[in-house]
């Protein structure tokens, strides 16, 4: 599977400076919307020819992904990794140790402008969550979440974050088909939205812990859960 716009838009222009990050985005962007999943091969002349432009900048950008941990090199090209249990449980300790205090820094200074779109999100959310779309409630969340993080001052704190958060969501999503999961979903949401609004970063620090917790019990109980079915854990997802 290969890209062959950005996010189906027209084709890419040929803007050296920029072209390597322009394709980086695009194939990080179908990395989180599940469009490229594990098993799928990326090869960097396929996807030059398919773009029309030179290999060079497709591989840089490939291999910058694969140095933030989105792929992994391989003899026949580039691949998304296969998370194990471990490196699961790994990236939700990051988030624990992460995410609650970006949640405050990001409570200070959210913008009118940023708090609109995350009324937006929670809107979107709470429709996709009645109507039973579990992709527009994916993309809602995604929005919740790069809106937040656009509010934390601290660009690396924020770009780790959401490459953290991106390599879990590459694993197929499962978890949000679960009923109750959504519902627990939506409730973060709506306090989380509240605690932003009110630009209280005790309560926004506070909640976001309580979100990532309820993610990570969601994921493990739902691994054991397939697991004692006979399934493979890697069909679920983190909301």
């Amino acid at each position: 599977m290969t890209p062959d716009t950005l996010d189906g838009r027209a084709p890419l222009p040929l803007r050296p400076n920029s072209l390597r990050e322009q394709i980086r985005e695009s194939i990080r962007r179908q990395l989180q919307h599940g469009e490229i999943t594990p098993g799928d091969r990326l090869v960097d002349v396929e996807i030059a020819n398919k773009l029309g432009v030179s290999r060079m900048p497709v591989r840089e950008a490939l291999l910058q992904l694969v140095n933030e941990g989105y792929l992994v090199g391989t003899t026949r090209g580039f691949v998304v990794p296969t998370l194990s249990l471990k490196d699961i449980q790994d990236i939700f300790e990051v988030r624990r140790l992460l995410e609650p205090q970006a949640a405050a820094n990001a409570a200070r200074n959210l913008t009118p402008e940023q708090e609109a779109t995350l009324r937006e999100a929670l809107a979107r959310a709470k429709k996709a969550h009645a109507a039973r779309d579990l992709d527009e409630l994916a993309a809602a969340n995604r929005l919740f979440r790069a809106t937040w993080l656009s509010a934390e001052p601290n660009w690396r704190l924020a770009s780790t974050i959401q490459r953290f958060v991106d390599q879990v969501q590459i694993v197929r999503l499962g978890t949000l088909k679960d009923p109750e999961t959504q519902d627990v979903v939506i409730a973060g949401l709506e306090k989380i939205v509240d605690a932003f609004v009110r630009r209280d970063a005790a309560a926004a620090s506070a909640l976001m812990m309580t979100f990532i917790l309820d993610a990570e019990r969601s994921f493990f109980a739902a691994h054991a859960t397939r697991e004692a079915a006979g399934d493979n854990y890697q069909r679920h997802a983190i909301p």
